[in-house]
């Protein structure tokens, strides 16, 4: 009946353009155009065993759609420091003037008049002190070192090298604007009817399904070290929670007996709400998972189908489908089930149906996928305003999930030919591809992972 539901799609037109260009990495050459967002330098070292890192952390930068990263060239072309005899933020050169590339500081200051000529506000140098990497942030405004970052990193190949490297970089983007980063997060998807993970940056694929039965629907743990999907089993739909660093999974209580899909965490992570499907249509329920008790019905559906739940970050209110329209549109109401009321505005007879929506974050919208003259688009609905934005237009996109920034989504789209995982950035626009591999389906972005937890499935 789910299934019913999700596949009525009525005709429905919007004006509005998909006006992104595709990005594949990062921007190479020394000339740049200031804008909002501040200039970074990767300076050009190389060596020290430290390429591949150096490598990652530009890319999480770049993907970061925070700066505009300018990639130095190396070799004999330019001059980077100055003198160690020389005043600070002063060189004994014309900025620019050919010359031995030294590739940082360590031989003497930096140049910073040749990167404020350049544009930059930041120039990041990584380095090796014996097995400590160190990345020193330089402040080119100022002159100086805004941030030296000390990190022993595992060795290339080890399970927790990847994660390490992109935590750097959130460091060091952290020390430049205050702010958190998302490389050190990853990307539950489906294919072929198997859970897998990639990293923010689409490297490191890996299966985390542990079974070989048919799983759908995988919602990330508030704190990333567990996962909640669903399994298909003699016709029905079971809950499973697995742990990501040792593939341990267990049933959730009362599952099993219906189909149950769709499973979402609240914040604390004490509760964990579904969608139930039986023959007299489909309601939502929480249970308790901490005490795998206590099962509760939120909905009754009356000749209407309710699912897709998303818990608001604070816990207190669940945006869901509801079919009770006519077509699937996206209601909201009180954790308990309660106040029930229309979310995401839509107009009778002319907005098409409407589906997975997802809570953001910071509490300030809800995306979900609409059809739209018979294909389906992301949107962004205001949650103070209750106004809605349509992000793509550009083939059929649909299953949009959060980035921990609430700026960023993963979704899927065929606008390359086939269905695969693409990333938009909402403040500049700018679409990038995830996993370039066709089939997926279904992602779920994890909260930022403070440690790196490894799968054996």
């Amino acid at each position: 009946m789910a299934v019913a539901v999700l596949s009525i799609v009525p005709s429905f037109h919007l004006s509005a353009q998909d006006t992104s260009a595709i990005d594949r990495g990062v921007r190479i050459g020394i000339i740049y155009r200031p804008g909002v967002r501040p200039g970074l330098v990767m300076l050009p070292r190389t060596g020290m065993g430290l390429d591949s890192v150096r490598g990652m952390v530009a890319r999480d930068l770049d993907y970061s759609d925070r700066f505009e990263v300018i990639t130095l060239p190396g070799g004999d072309s330019i001059r980077l420091t100055t003198s160690t005899t020389a005043p600070r933020g002063t060189s004994t050169r014309r900025p620019g003037t050919p010359t031995a590339a030294t590739g940082g500081s360590q031989a003497g200051t930096l140049n910073y008049p040749l990167y404020q000529a350049l544009g930059a506000d930041f120039a990041l140098d990584i380095t090796a002190a014996g097995d400590t990497t160190v990345a020193t942030l330089h402040d080119i405004a100022t002159a100086g070192i805004r941030r030296t970052l000390r990190v022993k990193l595992p060795r290339p190949g080890d399970p927790e090298f990847r994660q390490a490297v992109h935590r750097l970089a959130d460091q060091a983007l952290q020390a430049a604007i205050g702010t958190p980063g998302i490389a050190a997060t990853r990307v539950l998807f489906v294919k072929d009817g198997k859970v897998y993970q990639i990293d923010e940056d689409g490297a490191d694929q890996k299966l985390v399904s542990s079974t070989n039965r048919q799983a759908m629907s995988p919602a990330w743990g508030s704190d990333g070290r567990q996962f909640a999907y669903m399994e298909f089993q003699a016709g029905k739909g079971w809950l499973y929670l697995q742990e990501m660093a040792t593939g341990k999974r267990t049933p959730v209580s009362t599952t099993g007996s219906a189909l149950d899909f769709t499973p979402a965490f609240s914040p604390d992570a004490q509760t964990l709400a579904f969608s139930r499907a039986t023959e007299e249509g489909t309601d939502l329920y929480t249970i308790n998972i901490k005490s795998n008790c206590c099962l509760r019905r939120l909905t009754v559906g009356r000749f209407s189908d309710n699912l897709s739940p998303t818990f608001s970050p604070d816990g207190q209110r669940i945006a869901f489908v509801s079919t009770r329209p006519g077509l699937p549109q996206i209601y909201v109401m009180a954790a308990d089930g309660t106040d029930q009321q229309l979310l995401a505005p839509f107009d009778y007879g002319v907005t098409g149906s409407s589906n997975a929506p997802e809570w953001s974050p910071d509490g300030q919208s809800v995306a979900f996928h609409r059809d739209v003259a018979g294909t389906l688009q992301v949107f962004v609905l205001d949650v103070r305003t209750r106004t809605v934005r349509q992000l793509t237009s550009v083939g059929r996109n649909e299953d949009p999930t959060w980035a921990p920034d609430s700026r960023h989504l993963a979704f899927v789209s065929d606008r390359s030919g086939y269905r695969q995982l693409w990333i938009i950035d909402l403040d500049t626009g700018r679409i990038r591809p995830l996993l370039q591999q066709s089939g997926a389906r279904l992602p779920a972005w994890s909260p930022r992972l403070s440690e790196a937890p490894s799968t054996t499935p």
